[in-house]
């Protein structure tokens, strides 16, 4: 393939170009959803890296309330990205049997799911979101300056739970474009507002941290607005309807049967990532910030090969809904070499530039931060590989509608392993906070061996969605 065919390839990737991905080379299927979706994701974490070079200039209080704040907005996104596991896998099934009927059914059914959760959400968070902050550990000073910051973001949840869900619904129907170009619109306007309200400019006074997150929830507002145009307007394969959002208990049930342990799944590890980052928490706000910077650059780079392991969740519900369960394991295969080989370029990076990249991101002087984020960012990365394939693995499963298995092998691998190993070598062993560092990819690592093993059973083949 010479180099404009490489560049046709591409270009046909991102503009949505419609494919049958039951029938499509799967090598060529894998790259044309994944370019799409790696972007995507990438952008998606840009959201968390532009706010923490701009609230890095505000001091460590602020820097520490974000990072807290966003420890506890991760329950939000595991009930998004619950739903959007739902949504993708049954739309993809229904794409893969030709009823797109169906497909459009259950994508409006999962967007009334998503509202009716979004409020249980958002209520509470509003209300309470001083409580919150002082439970994980936040220092008084730092409540002061950053509470309104956790009020709007967990109020305001709505913005990432529809964001979540609605790309959920466009890759399942094989359409990942969307997902990536909403993604783009909405990161465009947080790069564009976070200084402006941050900082303040002309008759825009300075909101300091409040400013940050208002522009990334303005950012998400706007990106879904793209999104609910396009499913309105009908284009694809989706043709929401409105007799598609009249209550249908027998898909509601269906989709919380998948969404539920699909959502716990998630929480499971976020809250598992609230521990850690409490328990940092006792050793000052320079290691909190620390931690909090390591674990933006982190999601940076994780959230591209996410994007690639969810090709494998549109590939594995489409092809299993072909009745091609061959095909759709072939494609997990696939996808975890990709995954593996990127992985490892990323540990390499890490490992050789963590000073550098850092130093993008906290002031010079700030000699007690810096350590702590490179330290966190080193150990952290010392398990990638294990990560890449885990994430592959767990999207196949996800994209089945088996969503139980992955979620069990969570359970233990981050509350009956992660959380007792981590505390124990913060307490009991003069290891102190690296040890805590060191048990993220200790547990990772473990739970990546654990589902590959189950994967190879096959009995996601047999799931009826």
């Amino acid at each position: 393939m010479n180099l404009k065919k490489y560049y046709n390839f591409i270009i046909n990737a991102v503009s949505g170009e419609e494919q049958d991905y039951t029938t499509l080379s799967l090598k060529k299927a894998v790259v044309m959803l994944a370019i799409p979706m790696m972007l995507e994701l990438a952008l998606e974490s840009v959201f968390a890296v532009i706010d923490i070079f701009f609230v890095n200039k505000l001091g460590v209080h602020a820097v520490s309330i974000v990072g807290l704040t966003e420890s506890v907005v991760t329950i939000v996104y595991s009930v998004g990205i619950g739903l959007s596991a739902a949504a993708t896998a049954m739309v993809a099934r229904r794409v893969g049997e030709k009823d797109l009927e169906g497909a459009s059914h259950a994508g409006a059914q999962s967007l009334l799911l998503a509202l009716f959760a979004s409020l249980l959400l958002g209520i509470p968070g509003f209300i309470f979101a001083k409580e919150i902050l002082r439970i994980m550990g936040a220092e008084p000073a730092a409540i002061a300056e950053g509470a309104s910051y956790a009020r709007i973001m967990l109020g305001g949840n709505a913005a990432i739970i529809l964001l979540f869900l609605i790309n959920g619904i466009f890759r399942g129907a094989g359409n990942a474009a969307i997902a990536m170009k909403s993604l783009w619109i909405a990161n465009a306007f947080n790069i564009v507002l976070d200084p402006i309200l941050i900082f303040g400019i002309g008759f825009i006074p300075a909101l300091g941290v409040k400013g940050a997150a208002i522009a990334t929830t303005t950012g998400r507002a706007i990106g879904v607005l793209y999104q609910l145009y396009h499913l309105r307007k009908a284009s694809g394969k989706l043709k929401m309807r409105k007799k598609h959002f009249t209550f249908d208990l027998k898909v509601m049930k269906s989709l919380v049967s998948i969404a539920s342990p699909a959502t716990f799944q998630f929480i499971i590890a976020s809250a598992s990532w609230i521990f850690l980052a409490a328990m940092i928490a006792e050793y000052g706000s320079a290691a909190s910030a620390g931690y909090q910077t390591a674990i933006r650059l982190v999601i940076f780079f994780i959230l591209p090969a996410w994007g690639m392991s969810n090709a494998v969740a549109t590939l594995v519900g489409q092809n299993l809904g072909a009745k091609l369960s061959d095909r759709a394991e072939e494609s997990v295969k696939i996808t975890t070499r990709y995954n593996v080989v990127f992985m490892a370029m990323v540990t390499l990076i890490f490992l050789l530039f963590a000073y550098p990249l850092v130093g993008l991101f906290i002031p010079h002087e700030q000699v007690a931060q810096t350590k702590y984020a490179v330290q966190a960012l080193q150990i952290i990365s010392a398990g990638y590989v294990f990560y890449g394939i885990g994430m592959v693995t767990t999207q196949a499963f996800n994209g089945s509608g088996d969503t139980r298995t992955p979620t069990w092998t969570y359970f233990f691998g981050f509350w009956v392993f992660q959380i007792p190993f981590a505390w124990y070598m913060h307490r009991h062993t003069s290891l102190g906070v690296t040890g805590v560092f060191v048990a993220v990819p200790v547990a990772e690592t473990l739970m990546a061996i654990a589902v590959y093993i189950l994967f190879r059973r096959g009995k996601w083949k047999t799931v009826q969605v």
